[in-house]
């Protein structure tokens, strides 16, 4: 009974999007370090870069800046903007090389796990409710649904990204939903 409801579809979609997601990014993580292991990993400054200056390091200057310097030499404190040191991933220890490996790794499959859950729980929201104010299941419901979806999530980018979405979106619901009805003699023929 709870799976008849747009709530329970809402929630189930959301999770197993979720968990689809996480394992599409940790998936996709691991085949980053396919090839670049050489690529420089930026790291913290090296010993003896540039340091910060402050009031007491800063040149002496005439003025009110001299005056502003010495009243409150807290609030001046600043550091110049240093080249970032690299170090490529191949030359640092193997337990480093696995501590940015997994948390990379994790980074990406929370990212990926937090996309898909908001999108698959939006799409069968919205599909559930046009088909409860439709009263009809037929395909139009996830075409409707995917518009909608597709729509929201390219609402920041434009009316022209909202359109793209959109269409795209329903494009691909309807694709899949044909599919989904085709009779299972269909269904399990290959196409040629």
């Amino acid at each position: 009974m709870g799976m008849e409801s747009c709530l329970g579809k809402t929630v189930m979609a959301g999770v197993m999007g979720g968990g689809l997601g996480a394992m599409f990014g940790l998936f996709m993580a691991s085949m980053r370090y396919d090839t670049p292991m050489s690529q420089p990993l930026p790291v913290n400054a090296a010993p003896g870069a540039a340091k910060p200056i402050t009031a007491s390091t800063a040149p002496s200057t005439t003025g009110t800046a001299a005056a502003t310097a010495t009243a409150k030499p807290s609030s001046i404190t600043s550091a110049l903007p240093h080249p970032p040191t690299s170090v490529p991933l191949t030359d640092l220890p193997l337990k480093q090389q696995l501590k940015h490996g997994l948390r990379d790794m994790y980074n990406s499959a929370k990212s990926s796990g937090k996309n898909f859950a908001v999108i698959g729980s939006m799409f069968s929201g919205t599909e559930c409710a046009i088909e409860g104010l439709r009263a009809k299941n037929d395909i139009w419901n996830g075409v409707y649904g995917g518009c909608l979806t597709g729509g929201i999530l390219a609402r920041n980018a434009g009316p022209q990204a909202v359109v793209v979405g959109c269409a795209g979106f329903a494009a691909f619901s309807a694709a899949i939903d044909a599919y989904m009805r085709l009779p299972e003699d269909e269904r399990s023929r290959p196409i040629a």
